[in-house]
């Protein structure tokens, strides 16, 4: 059971204020395209929508409208839990302002969860870590060994290749150029380039990767330092990953330094007492959230399980990572039973998650007792209009319908296809969804989307 080519995720927000931030990317009568792979633009078709102000917070949800009666919902979605296509289906859904269950199918069952793993990795992030954190690359000068600068990986995946004054792939990242201007004006003068992997310990592939995904451009080995996420050509969306992203980052460096680019090596163990000459920084993690979780950047979100794991005192690792995820969403009350995760991307087929875990994740950043959940919501794609739903559910009159008010975080893998997340019903109730379907049928992934978007259309109040 291997990953196809579309594997990336998606999301949505609650409430009166995220209807009207929708309304101005995505209406009835207007038609939502993505504009690339780090942002989208919205093109309206004829007949405008009338103006909206975006006003992008999530309020207190209303308890007011009208709830669901759970056998009528069970009755508008059960032709479509029916469908063949489905496979193997497990789901919950919940009244987001209540948290009452208004419908399950196996939802305690561990499942194949692909990416909606991730909603647990930037879920532990958002509680363990600070918005502003950044991760620090820096270069050494090695003080037994005058002439070998270090560049010393502290897990920043955005650091980037290109050259000065040129499109990155991922938005303010650092350069290597950065790092090299501050070596030459520390007055050190190079002669070799080595690379300090110690932030990380581990394998470099999780149990249950397939190395072709490195070639079909959705994994690098995991290594504390590299370039634009692994990629080989910086900015392009078909780019393959490099099998060896850390040797690869000391030679740019070497290049831009100036220094022959085939004496570059990796350290046996990491570098004691070397004086600091250069350092940059990632962008905050909320920036490096959206993308996780918009692009469903696999590379993404194993750096940020890792900085959960240090948080935690655990080691940088695929199993520190996933064990600090755990830990944490344990920590927020959310029943992790059954739970196994072998990396924070869900790109392992040997991860398992229920419904119930996934469901529980995503009521807890749309209520109150979590304040700090609460930008999950936001980092979710909208059906129709934004990341890895940019280009979903605008092919049907009901999936038109859902455009704009469900957000969700997609996943997908052969025979797999998933959906965590938000929707508002024509009542104007929110529920929180999760629906996981394994052994799908061809049609697998356009059947869920169809689910997901009767509970838009429902209404059913009692």
């Amino acid at each position: 059971m291997r990953p196809t080519r579309w594997r990336r995720s998606t999301h949505v927000l609650v409430g009166v204020g995220v209807l009207l931030a929708v309304a101005v990317l995505v209406t009835v009568a207007g038609v939502f395209v993505a504009g690339g792979p780090r942002t989208s633009e919205a093109q309206a078709v004829d007949p405008q929508p009338e103006p909206a102000a975006a006003e992008p917070a999530v309020y207190g949800l209303d308890d007011s409208a009208p709830k669901p009666a759970p056998p009528r919902l069970s009755a508008v979605i059960g032709p479509f839990a029916a469908d063949p296509n489905l496979g193997r289906l497990t789901g919950r859904i919940t009244d987001a302002a209540t948290g009452e269950e208004l419908w399950e199918r196996g939802a305690s069952v561990p499942m194949q969860p692909a990416s909606t793993n991730k909603l647990l990795t930037a879920a532990a992030a958002l509680l363990a870590l600070d918005r502003d954190a950044t991760l620090t690359t820096t270069v050494l000068a090695d003080p037994d060994e005058p002439g070998v600068v270090v560049l010393k990986g502290g897990g920043d995946p955005t650091l980037s290749a290109a050259p000065p004054k040129t499109a990155t792939w991922y938005r303010n990242a650092a350069r290597i150029t950065d790092l090299a201007a501050q070596v030459r004006r520390s007055g050190v003068t190079p002669r070799t380039v080595r690379v300090d992997l110690g932030a990380y310990s581990g394998p470099t592939m999780a149990p249950g990767w397939d190395p072709l995904d490195i070639q079909n451009g959705d994994i690098a080995p995991i290594e504390s330092v590299m370039l634009d996420g692994g990629r080989t050509q910086p900015v392009s969306v078909e780019s393959r990953r490099s099998t060896t992203p850390a040797l690869d980052a000391g030679r740019a460096l070497a290049v831009a330094l100036g220094v022959d680019p085939r004496t570059v090596g990796v350290l046996p163990s990491p570098l004691r007492d070397g004086r600091e000459i250069a350092s940059v920084e990632s962008p905050p993690l909320m920036e490096r959230l959206r993308e996780m979780m918009n692009a469903s950047d696999n590379v993404m979100a194993e750096s940020i399980g890792r900085e959960v794991a240090a948080t935690l005192d655990r080691p940088a690792s695929f199993d520190g990572a996933a064990g600090a995820v755990l830990e944490q969403i344990r920590r927020s009350g959310v029943d992790t039973a059954g739970a196994v995760l072998r990396d924070s991307s869900g790109l392992s087929i040997d991860d398992r998650l229920t419904a119930e875990t996934l469901d529980e994740v995503v009521t807890a950043a749309v209520g109150d007792d979590e304040p700090k959940l609460r930008p999950l919501v936001d980092l979710l794609p909208i059906a129709g209009g934004s990341g890895t739903l940019s280009n979903r559910y605008l092919d049907t009159d009901a999936g038109r319908e859902a455009a704009g008010y469900l957000r969700a975080k997609t996943g997908s893998l052969t025979g797999t296809n998933a959906l965590a997340g938000i929707v508002t019903d024509e009542s104007g109730r929110v529920l929180t969804f999760t629906f996981i379907s394994n052994l799908a049928g061809p049609t697998g992934r356009t059947s869920l989307d169809a689910l997901a978007a009767a509970l838009r259309s429902c209404g059913c109040s009692a």
